[in-house]
């Protein structure tokens, strides 16, 4: 099939793929975004489309899947895994500290503590603190993911027992 050909039956197809592309998104932008990357995808790919089979079912399944792997790339964005023991609330951003003048000290003698921390557990610690992801750490690092787990894990334990030492007369569960 030649190339007029290809963008001729194309321009035929092209009301069936703006209805689809908006069924499936449900917004005019996003309908547009995925017809124009459905639109290169079918150019660049025309050569592996075989003459005499059904050019608009093709068309749709190219456009399925990159809606289908646009999807899962924004899901899997969104998704935040924590597998660390009582730790729900770290990245939940709803959680929020009342400013007090205790728990700004607090917070001063909480990072002089941190301070305090061998500098191979603090560093992972303070760049899991800070949001990067245990892979990004053990990347920037160049150290195993198991051991950036570990070390962070650890800084946290050593944190609780210092916290714990220092405010031995307080009620606080740790565990």
């Amino acid at each position: 099939m030649s190339q007029i050909d290809f963008q001729a039956q194309f321009n035929q197809m092209s009301t069936l793929l703006h209805a689809f592309a908006f069924n499936l998104t449900k917004n005019g932008e996003d309908a547009k975004d995925l017809y124009q990357e459905t639109a290169f995808r079918a150019m660049t790919n025309m050569d592996k489309f075989r003459p005499g089979t059904n050019f608009k079912a093709w068309l749709f399944t190219i456009m399925k899947n990159i809606f289908i792997n646009n999807y899962r790339k924004r899901v899997k964005a969104n998704t935040i895994m924590d597998s660390t023991d009582n730790m729900y609330y770290l990245n939940s951003g709803a959680v929020t500290i009342s400013n007090s003048a205790d728990s700004s000290i607090m917070m001063k003698e909480l990072v002089t503590m941190v301070e305090k921390l061998d500098d191979s557990i603090r560093i992972p610690f303070l760049m899991h603190y800070q949001g990067y992801k245990y892979q990004e750490i053990a990347d920037f690092l160049d150290l195993p993911l198991g051991t950036v787990k570990s070390r962070i894990f650890f800084a946290r334990k050593e944190l609780k027992e210092l916290i714990g030492k220092r405010y031995v007369n307080l009620a606080i569960d740790f565990e």
